[in-house]
């Protein structure tokens, strides 16, 4: 995409984050917007500071994880600005702990708005956006898109999901003009850990040592860069180009870091055993009834 001025961007996640500073970014850049998020009241208040920036700001409320609601959002937006030129899947949730632990609705959830939504509001724009004269798609897509670490195991697969998916579809239209990016933020101090679940009862999604962190207005400015630059991926963060690095040299290293501990193998084997007395001990009063 060679400007921004006078296109149309679909924007979700947008009221509040990355999403808010991507939405500031564009108006700044004279791009109309359409904005998605199921933040009510995050939504106007951006609509009403983004009304005097000299472009068409549009805003509708919106649950990704319902298909037909994001359907419907789809359609009214096409009605409503007559094209979008921009597409950038933005929202994102993120769930918190073992594995083992979580529910399959929990799974649902998690897929349903990370990658599921996206792939939805990708098809059905993806022909609309084909007859635009220089369209572009933005998948946020994260670091842990690329390196994997523990308990955010369905993160992980969402974010791993969405930059193939940007990959296969960059390699399939980018023949045919259409700009495709995946940005791959390492962390951002957003409301992603606010919003996020964790299974332990009475804790949070652990927030990430602040001088690791990006903020919102760097990933925006990133993003705005790789739209105009064409770019495939783009990294974000020290932190990001670094496990991008060794993901690629030096894959034993980030594997040896996962595995290391010096008392879960030990811990694991002891609840194995608890286990097998307490099975042990039922099959004993079974024998004794």
């Amino acid at each position: 995409m060679k400007t921004l001025a006078g296109r149309t961007a679909f924007l979700t996640g947008a009221a509040a984050g990355i999403g808010r500073a991507l939405a500031r970014a564009l108006a700044a850049a004279g791009c109309h917007l359409f904005l998605v998020d199921r933040d009510a009241d995050g939504l106007q208040r951006l609509q009403d500071e983004l009304s005097g920036s000299g472009v068409t700001v549009r805003s509708v409320v919106c649950d990704l994880a319902d298909a037909v609601s994001v359907d419907r959002v789809v359609m009214r937006a096409l009605e409503q600005t007559g094209g979008i030129d921009l597409l950038i899947n933005n929202a994102g949730v993120c769930c918190y702990g073992p594995t083992d632990q979580m529910t399959q609705a929990q799974w649902d959830w998690l897929m349903s708005i990370n990658l599921l939504s996206p792939i939805r509001i990708t098809q059905a724009l993806l022909p609309h956006l084909l007859l635009r004269e220089d369209p572009h798609i933005v998948n946020m897509c994260s670091i842990s898109g690329l390196v994997a670490g523990g308990r955010l195991a369905a993160y992980h697969t969402s974010k791993f999901g969405l930059v193939g998916y940007t990959e296969a579809l960059r390699a399939e239209y980018g023949r045919r003009g259409v700009g495709v990016t995946a940005i791959c933020p390492g962390p951002v101090r957003t409301n992603l850990y606010d919003s996020g679940q964790s299974l332990r009862d009475g804790t949070r999604v652990p927030l990430p040592p602040a001088w690791l962190c990006a903020t919102a207005e760097q990933v925006a400015a990133a993003t705005v860069r790789g739209i105009l630059g064409d770019r495939g991926r783009v990294l974000v963060t020290p932190m990001a180009h670094g496990l991008s690095m060794l993901s690629r040299l030096a894959p034993w290293l980030i594997d040896f870091a996962n595995r290391f501990s010096r008392n879960g193998r030990r811990r694991r084997l002891e609840q194995v055993r608890a286990e097998q007395r307490r099975q042990a001990e039922q099959q004993e009063i079974r024998k004794a009834g």
